[in-house]
């Protein structure tokens, strides 16, 4: 369900570092070879290149890009050039600061990233900014985000499709009866959303719709305006239907959602997409951006040739 397109036959490493290194020579830089490159290799290629590059030329690859290059193209370019590990803990570290502060992108990398994609994203956090991910939204929310951000953050989930039949029952009922008592921040219901692998959520909330007659989010719309309750809802859609989630923010923050899952389900992003806007993805970003920023977009999310 990617959309990345990398060629059946690529060039080396070696070739592939030359080749960045001529587009950052003379006069401006070549964006296109950086796209025709970069855009077209996948995270364990551009991990490789990356090396030889700074093997070779002595000098980090990213902070080559970020010389030669500015604003949103950059900002896509070196999150694309990041492994996927290190770019969710450069983006949770991002959303934790102060005039960057975003509940949605913790929750985002939370719940739809696979339990060891997301080990592996914190370890890159431990290794890059010396501390947890869990001590950071510890320190950087309070109240209720809190009760359900750390949680969020610090579980492995089983990541097996095994589900528990009379427990689906047993738990939604409880999150009813939590939901019902307008404890939104119950432990209970955050003890359900935040431990039980995602195979066996989506058993209790089918439970939950076919019992009580409502999808879930549905009943938590009780006040559309409470900002942790558009949390809590969009931790149920990601944890349930990512690509619902993300066609839906998919303008708002169109850099990071690219990036991030064109070598997963970006595919699947774009259907939903067009189905929920009645537009392609594709005439989306063309009509919202305009050079080689653009250009980085549509070659990620697929569109032309590798």
């Amino acid at each position: 369900m990617a959309t990345l397109k990398v060629p059946t036959q690529t060039p080396s490493a070696a070739e592939d570092a030359e080749q960045l290194h001529k587009a950052f020579q003379g006069w401006g830089t070549n964006e296109a070879l950086i796209i025709s490159v970069l855009a077209h290799r996948n995270a364990a290629q551009r991990k490789l290149i990356r090396e030889i590059y700074n093997e070779t030329y002595g000098e980090d690859l990213l902070k080559a890009l970020d010389k030669e290059l500015s604003s949103d193209f950059e900002r896509s370019v070196l999150l694309w050039t990041l492994t996927p590990a290190e770019r969710d803990a450069y983006l949770a570290n991002e959303a934790t600061k102060r005039f960057t502060l975003s509940n949605w992108v913790l929750m985002e990398i939370a719940c739809t990233r696979s339990s060891r994609d997301l080990f592996a994203a914190k370890q890159a956090y431990h290794a890059r900014y010396k501390k947890s991910l869990e001590e950071d939204v510890a320190y950087h929310t309070s109240g209720d985000f809190r009760k359900l951000l750390v949680p969020l953050v610090s579980t492995f989930r089983y990541d097996g499709g095994d589900v528990n039949m009379m427990l689906a029952r047993t738990e939604a009922k409880i999150l009813r009866d939590k939901i019902s008592d307008k404890d939104y921040a119950h432990e209970e219901l955050i003890r359900i959303l935040t431990t039980r692998s995602k195979a066996q959520i989506n058993a209790t909330l089918n439970h939950y719709n076919d019992t009580f007659g409502n999808a879930i989010n549905k009943d938590l719309k009780a006040d559309p305006n409470d900002e942790y309750l558009k949390l809590l809802r969009a931790a149920i859609k990601c944890l349930t239907y990512p690509e619902k989630h993300f066609a839906k923010v998919l303008r708002l923050a169109i850099n990071g959602v690219v990036t991030t899952r064109a070598e997963v389900d970006m595919q699947r992003i774009k259907e939903e997409y067009h189905r929920r806007n009645t537009v392609t993805l594709e005439k989306a970003i063309a009509g919202d951006t305009s050079g080689d920023y653009e250009r980085m977009l549509l070659a990620l999310i697929g569109h032309g040739d590798a």
